[in-house]
């Protein structure tokens, strides 16, 4: 015990050593300095008494002491100052060289800056897109059910909300009955408790405005299992969401509460309508909680379920609370301390497949659901399958960005150590260790690096905040309204930082490590060695250029793709057209009064100063939107295992020729066609072709929803639709998919909207213009009823380019970076290379060489290393591009304008990088040459 309690008492007197001498260092240096001048003094009297005079027992005393600094630094050394006291020196030494070379410095900083910048920009981007977590407490504990099932086979027909294909003619979705729901969990035995929740869009009038929300509609103990505590008054319990429709409170979103009450204590209490419903408010989220669907943006409003039936009614009755058909709500969990994921998966899945057997018709050919447990930290986590993928893009080109610095940084401090070398040999000569040498070198890497970093990090806030802006729509709030900064994105930038400190130190310490004290000693030996290492740099600048050449055709594939884009002829006329849209609740608009309700509006919108025509369409055009729906011709035999489903759309009789979409044969909807008249439709051309193939389409009949999902029975006789015209063909969801095969029905025929409905207005002046007359026509109909959604057809392509727009001016950017690395790189090599070899270029011109010859043979050096760097970045740029060959249109990976124009730009930069040191070259005298060495 005595030996333990010394060996710790040792233990601990070390660190309690260092630390007093690190934190009282003058005490320590005065206690030094003190205890020498004792031991000497004592010394010198001992001499004194041995019969030695003062001066000399004083000088015989210095002589047996030894040097004052050799035990000082012995002293140091003992407490462990000595390794700090280096790296100080290091970092005085390293801020006076570089402060030397200033044009250096500014150089590699810069080049640092803008790569760490780019890195950080993206870091912060992919963090809050893919990796970041739900504002919850534990979010790493959440569950999200989903279930999954043979595509065309699954029992599940009726779905609001994702469904999703899946390889092995798989599909499946995270919506769930609330009768499922129900079901799951009075018989969860697994779970801590199941939650449940659905995001929707409604009418809302706040504050007086008419506007459009999103609401969350949330069960009793959504609150309570997530842990999220309002920021003022109280949140959704399970007295809320007892009964249907008896609890009509709602929980406003920290966004909502600062935008349209001024983060006013008063906010309590107050009224709002949700679809015509009156709510109260009863509480505020706390800040930063985006509910539980995702981590970009939070709804504005959270309700009770048990609203459902009121706020947002579905279904023959309104009611999805007692549906088992609907799948349609979201559902989230905690696994119980001790449960497996396992474990909780096959209990689950078997009382889903019961409760599925028990309220739901299924039939001999079809399969159960199977249930799934997903990672719900992220919540629904739909942006995974929209950025996935192109943030691994981006994040790889920002990497070889910085690799791309780190290389042209090594490049330059390679040749500012050649130049060193004498300086290093004479550190040598005079007793430095090897190693010294090397942590010198990497020491002043990493104080380069850190300043870059430091620039990095500016630039990198600015990035962030510069991307919400390149992903902006007009007319939708900003899902990225802010990207976060914080110590994550610090730690990141720091971390980078480093690396790229000792990535490029790495070299030069290695290389001012290996110097050779006898030759580098000497003058003569420079000119005969400098030739053999200056292919390390040659080497490096290939490298360069390789990554550059990869960067930039990366960035022509992406900037051809966008073009091709840009250049789809979408069908129809783009130009003075205005999108919008109306949602009307179902609780006050029913079946047949919506019809009625838009029939007067479509009146008063094309009554409007500068409105040329009007139509209503239940789809707008290139807006990632679709409707799909059987279309079955008369005559044809029904086959149940075969897909009759085709893209149609609602349009009001004046869309064709406001559109200019021509009409090919036959005529367009018109006033002939009322609710009483015989049904009609009118199909494009590649429908006609594949449908009907060389027949004449018009008088024939097809029938839609021929066969309901739930297999019910057939249309009626008097339910067929008489085609009456064919149009030309147009692009309907996006821009990529060609003209799919599509039918049109007449909006004046329908006998509800059930839902929001799109209008399409042609105008005769700036569309902007007439937006709040179009605002105020509304308003005199149902001032409760918002405009949504407004803007013009080009806005609405230009949105579905936004992706690829962002990725080409990313891309360009790091390929212009890229290219201006790679341009320093070789002028820097090539000066390099020249200012050595002027006694080399001296002889030849001594010896008859002309100028012209000299300067071919310089830029004949730099088109060999940019020949090989390009031949080496072009195979790298045909297998990375096949990796991203889905992101690409109109092109193929190996597209040879991309690749030639990218070998041709690196090459041009090559040589023009090359041109004044090889200018530099011919114009040497050969007598000054001469007498360099």
């Amino acid at each position: 015990m005595k030996r333990f309690r010394i060996l710790l008492a040792r233990l601990f007197s070390a660190p309690r050593s260092w630390w007093r001498a690190t934190t009282q260092r003058q005490r320590l240096e005065a206690e030094m300095e003190a205890e020498l001048a004792s031991h000497l003094e004592n010394l010198t009297a001992d001499l004194e008494r041995a019969g030695f005079s003062p001066k000399e027992a004083r000088r015989r005393a210095h002589i047996a002491l030894g040097s004052a600094v050799v035990h000082k630094d012995a002293m140091r050394s003992s407490l462990g100052l000595r390794f700090f006291d280096d790296i100080a020196s290091d970092l005085r030494y390293s801020a006076r060289r570089l402060r030397r070379s200033i044009g250096f410095t500014a150089v590699a900083t810069v080049s640092l800056a803008l790569a760490i910048g780019a890195n950080t920009t993206i870091f912060s981007l992919a963090k809050q897109l893919l990796y970041e977590r739900l504002a919850v407490s534990h979010a790493e504990e959440l569950r999200l059910l989903s279930w999954t099932g043979t595509r065309n086979h699954v029992a599940v027909h009726h779905i609001w909300g994702d469904y999703s294909p899946f390889p092995g003619g798989r599909v499946g979705s995270t919506s769930f009955s609330y009768p499922a729901y129900l079901h799951l969990r009075a018989h969860n035995g697994v779970m801590q408790d199941l939650f449940a929740f659905k995001e929707t869009g409604m009418n809302a009038t706040i504050a007086g405005n008419a506007q459009q929300a999103q609401v969350e509609l949330v069960s009793g103990n959504y609150y309570g299992e997530l842990g999220v505590r309002p920021a003022l008054g109280r949140v959704i319990n399970a007295s809320d969401d007892a009964e249907p429709g008896r609890s009509p409170v709602a929980v406003i979103s920290y966004g909502l509460w600062e935008r349209a009450f001024g983060r006013s204590q008063a906010v309590i209490g107050q009224v709002i309508k949700l679809n015509e419903v009156s709510l109260t408010i009863v509480g505020v989220n706390p800040k930063g909680f985006t509910g539980a669907k995702n981590t970009l943006q939070s709804p504005d409003l959270f309700v009770p379920m048990s609203m459902q039936p009121l706020v947002s009614p579905h279904g023959e009755d309104g009611s999805l609370l007692t549906d088992p058909i609907e799948w349609w709500v979201n559902v989230m969990g905690r696994v119980k301390p001790g449960t497996s994921d396992a474990t909780a998966l096959a209990t689950l899945d078997g009382q889903l497949g019961a409760v599925v057997k028990a309220t739901m018709p299924v039939r001999p050919i079809e399969d159960l659901p199977k249930l799934d447990l997903r990672d719900g930290s992220r919540g629904l986590f739909y942006q995974q399958r929209t950025f996935a993928k192109p943030m691994a893009v981006l994040l790889t080109m920002v990497g070889f960005v910085l690799l791309l610095a780190c290389a042209n940084i090594a490049n330059l401090m390679l040749a500012r150590s050649t130049q060193r070398q004498r300086e290093m040999s004479v550190r040598l000569a005079l007793g430095a260790g090897r190693i010294r040498i090397a942590r010198q070198m990497l020491v002043e890497s990493l104080m380069l690096a850190a300043l870059g970093g430091l620039g990095g990090m500016a630039l990198g806030y600015l990035g962030s905040e510069l991307i919400p802006k390149l992903v902006d729509n007009a007319w939708e709030r900003n899902q990225f309204q802010k990207i976060h900064f914080d110590w994550k994105v610090f730690a990141f930038t720091a971390g980078v930082t480093i690396l790229t400190g000792i990535l490029f130190g790495l070299a030069p310490a290695f290389a001012a490590a290996r110097t050779k004290v006898s030759s580098d000693l000497k003058e003569t030996s420079k000119s005969m060695s400098r030739r053999r290492k200056g292919w390390g740099g040659r080497s490096l600048v290939g490298f360069q250029i390789a990554l550059s050449t990869l960067l930039v055709i990366g960035a022509g594939l992406f900037l051809r793709t966008l073009a091709s884009l840009n250049a789809v002829d979408v069908g129809f006329r783009t130009d003075h057209l205005l999108l919008a849209e109306v949602s009307l609740p179902h609780k006050e608009y029913p079946d047949g009064k919506d019809i009625a309700f838009h029939k007067r509006l479509v009146e008063g919108f094309a009554g409007t100063p500068g409105v040329e025509a009007v139509s209503p369409t239940w789809v707008a055009y290139i807006a990632d939107d679709m409707s799909r729906t059987d279309f079955v011709p008369d005559g044809e035999a029904y086959d149940k295992t075969k897909d009759y489903g085709e893209d149609y759309n609602v349009v009001g009789d004046s869309f064709f020729s406001m559109m200019q979409i021509p009409i090919l044969a036959g005529r367009p909807f018109g006033p002939q066609d009322t609710p009483t008249s015989a049904k009609v439709g009118i199909i494009n051309a590649r429908l006609a072709k594949e449908r009907f193939g060389s027949q004449n389409p018009i008088g024939k009949r097809f029938a839609m929803d021929y066969h309901d999902s739930d297999g019910k029975g057939v249309k009626a006789a008097n339910e067929w639709i008489q085609i009456v015209g064919v149009c030309a063909d147009t692009r309907y969801a996006n821009l990529r998919d060609e003209p799919p095969p599509q039918f049109f029905l007449a909006f004046s025929q329908q006998p509800s909207v059930g839902g929001s409905l799109n209008y399409a207005i042609r105008t005769r002046m700036n569309p902007d213009t007439v937006v709040p007359s179009l605002r105020r026509v509304l308003q005199q109909q149902d001032p409760d009823v918002p405009l949504i959604n407004v803007r013009t057809q080009e806005q609405q392509i230009d949105a579905a380019t936004k992706q690829e727009l962002v990725f080409v001016t990313l891309t360009s950017g790091f390929g212009m970076l890229a290219l201006a690395l790679a341009s320093v790189g070789i002028y820097g090599v090539m000066a390099y290379s020249v200012a050595n070899r002027t006694n080399e270029i001296g002889i030849r011109l001594a010896l008859g060489a002309q100028p012209r010859q000299v300067l071919a043979m310089v830029l004949r050096e730099a088109t060999w290393i940019s020949l090989a760097g390009v031949v080496v970045g072009l195979g790298a740029a045909l297998i990375l591009a096949r990796l991203v060959k889905s992101m690409l249109y109109g092109l193929e990976p190996a597209d040879p304008v991309s690749l030639i124009a990218g070998a041709v730009l690196l090459i041009a930069v090559g040589l023009a990088a090359s041109w004044l040191p090889a200018r530099r070259a011919a114009s040497v005298e050969p007598v000054e040459a001469l007498r360099h060495e």
